[in-house]
């Protein structure tokens, strides 16, 4: 994942919860213009344990976070979930079905 869609995630999860920068910034210990730094690309680069440290202070995961559309996690989960519960002739025609 390149630098700039994490920034753009962080920015994402950020506004999904309600935070501004500064409470952001604050939450994971950091001085209140980090995460405003961040976002406009002020040229450094969040270590994996901050970013792990933005992901829990928004209520997310690192899973969610870095899954390919982070916006359809939740319900692809669910999806999955449901799945794993069919027993093994109904899986065959699921997939019979989405193919």
């Amino acid at each position: 994942m390149e630098l700039n869609e994490i920034i753009e995630r962080i920015s994402k999860l950020r506004t999904k919860k309600g935070l501004s920068a500064r409470e952001l910034s604050l939450r994971i210990g950091k001085n209140a213009s980090y995460i405003n730094r961040l976002e406009y690309r002020k040229n450094f680069e969040p270590a994996i344990s901050v970013i792990s440290d933005i992901v829990e202070a928004c209520d997310s995961t690192m899973a969610e976070f870095f899954y390919y559309d982070m916006d359809e996690y939740k319900k692809d989960q669910e999806i999955i979930k449901l799945i794993k519960r069919l027993p093994s002739c109904k899986k065959d025609a699921l997939l019979e079905l989405l193919l």
